[in-house]
């Protein structure tokens, strides 16, 4: 078939379907498919999938729907593209996968599947938990949070299997109570090794803090670096529109222009 028919023959799919997908990914890694493509492992994906779901997040935080479209589809195939290999490997195939998803969300919402009320999210939380934690036998709760994850998710998830086993505060007073206390003891290390044990404790704690007000620490950092960016990126604007050399302004001076850059860039 020439290269111009089988474009045609893709044309004419319906491309709006998973099993488009598919079929669109067989062809890649077929014999006379994409050289690229067909030299991906597992363990060459890792990195293209993170990243897919990194630019999903900033889809998500931006609000833009169309861009949101594409990181799906972005993250859809590689997706598609596990599964493709795992199959041409002998080890799985998609019905394997789609099995073990749809079994797991059937077996941890029987309020939904099967006999058991709720009365509230956080009843259904706590379900959710004590099933998984049924099916991880001896296991620990904390044994299945990935250590890969970045350190203020992975800390906030932590915290959050300990609450779900009552390791948690009664009021968010003693939560901030907790915060004032490693900050003491950050100001009383005498050593640098005192000083990084210490420093940790104050984010393990702050991050405790953002899961107690319902925010989550990850995000909210992540926001926080933008705001601080545009604001700086913002105030080298001023100065050069103002034949300005920010290094050598005062700090009150600094400090204005930051107010300034607040006000124009949020």
């Amino acid at each position: 078939m020439a290269s111009g028919e089988k474009q045609t023959a893709l044309d004419n799919q319906d491309l709006g379907t998973y099993l488009s997908l598919e079929r669109v990914v067989g062809r890649l890694l077929s014999p006379d498919g994409c050289p690229w493509d067909r030299e991906q492992t597992h363990q060459s994906l890792k990195r293209n999938l993170l990243e897919e779901c990194y630019e999903l997040i900033e889809a998500i935080d931006v609000g833009e729907p169309k861009h949101m479209i594409e990181e799906l589809g972005d993250i859809l195939l590689q997706v598609a593209f596990h599964i493709h290999i795992a199959h041409e490997n002998g080890n799985f195939g998609p019905e394997d996968v789609f099995n073990s998803i749809n079994g797991k969300l059937i077996r941890r919402h029987p309020h939904v599947f099967g006999g058991i009320e709720v009365n509230t999210s956080e009843d259904v939380r706590a379900n959710w938990e004590e099933i998984k934690q049924k099916e991880r036998g001896n296991s620990s709760r904390l044994s299945s949070i990935p250590r890969d994850l970045p350190a203020l998710a992975h800390a906030q998830l932590l915290q959050d299997r300990a609450s779900l086993a009552g390791f948690d505060w009664d009021h968010l007073s003693g939560v901030l109570e907790k915060v004032k206390e490693e900050i003491e003891e950050l100001e009383s290390a005498q050593s640098q090794q005192e000083r990084e044990r210490e420093f940790g404790d104050i984010l393990l704690s702050i991050v405790n803090t953002a899961r107690w007000i319902n925010v989550q620490a990850e995000d909210s950092l992540r926001q926080a670096n933008e705001r601080f960016r545009k604001r700086f990126i913002d105030m080298e604007s001023l100065c050069m529109d103002r034949s300005l050399n920010f290094a050598e302004l005062s700090m009150e001076d600094r400090d204005a222009l930051w107010q300034e850059s607040k006000k124009r860039v949020g």
